[in-house]
């Protein structure tokens, strides 16, 4: 089999929201199956990333601009070409969520509008603008989106601010209503809703919320990215519309 043919035989990847944490780990763990990946931030590419395609396979993208996610999905569906126009998964991981002065919780009263806009831009529109985007292509795989939702999509919650929760809660219902429509075509779209995981952005008072939950840790990003890959392969197949929670029973 010539170079060019082992390639065209990988099976590719697009996330977003790439650079650290969840992202950061799926990035490691398709990779380390054997996938391409292409990743898409606001950042430029970080020579700190350890994957060696990485470089060639980003896209800088703005998912707060509508213009620059149509600009991102051409150049993807471009790099796509040389392995026949076909996508096998869409992670959407990148989200926002912004916090007061101090960083203290966005509520419902103190979220100024342009604020709600922005982040149900990123958490929410891009998402569906993406799968829209690549529609072709994923149809072409008989392909997989996975939403990355959260937790408080479904309670109130401490740190995570009223315009995150329920640009996330949109997401989940997004879920299922594109499981109904793509399901038809061969694409699969579920969610992943992870709890408290350990990355760079927790909260200070994090370690209160863990003695509530019943596993009583913190979830790993290599935890949640084994789902992400679960939801993504074949053994997950027949899966469809389906929510799943990483949580450590936290949901309970």
């Amino acid at each position: 089999m010539s170079d060019n043919q082992v390639k065209d035989a990988r099976r590719t990847l697009v996330l977003t929201g790439a650079s650290r944490g969840i992202g950061h780990a799926t990035v490691k763990r398709f990779s380390r199956e054997g996938w391409r990946v292409i990743t898409c931030s606001r950042q430029d590419f970080s020579n700190d990333c350890p994957w060696p395609a990485g470089p060639e396979d980003h896209i800088r993208v703005d998912l707060a601009n509508s213009d620059d996610i149509g600009h991102a999905i051409s150049e993807i569906r471009r790099r796509l070409e040389d392995n026949g126009g076909r996508l096998d998964a869409l992670v959407n991981n990148a989200a926002i969520s912004p916090k007061m002065e101090g960083g203290s919780r966005m509520d419902s009263i103190r979220t100024p509008m342009h604020v709600w806009r922005d982040v149900f831009q990123v958490n929410f529109f891009a998402p569906i603008m993406l799968a829209r985007g690549l529609y072709t292509e994923l149809r072409q795989a008989g392909g997989s989106v996975v939403n990355v939702t959260s937790i408080v999509g479904s309670r109130v919650h401490p740190f995570a601010g009223t315009a995150y929760a329920t640009s996330k809660a949109a997401l989940a219902s997004l879920t299922r209503e594109m499981a109904a429509d793509f399901g038809p075509a061969g694409i699969r779209v579920n969610a992943i809703a992870p709890g408290e995981i350990d990355t760079a952005i927790l909260s200070p008072g994090t370690d209160k919320i863990v003695e509530t939950i019943p596993m009583r840790r913190l979830g790993k990003t290599a935890e949640v990215a084994d789902i992400i890959f679960f939801l993504s392969s074949g053994q997950s197949s027949y899966v469809n519309g389906a929510e799943i929670h990483i949580n450590g029973g936290q949901h309970v």
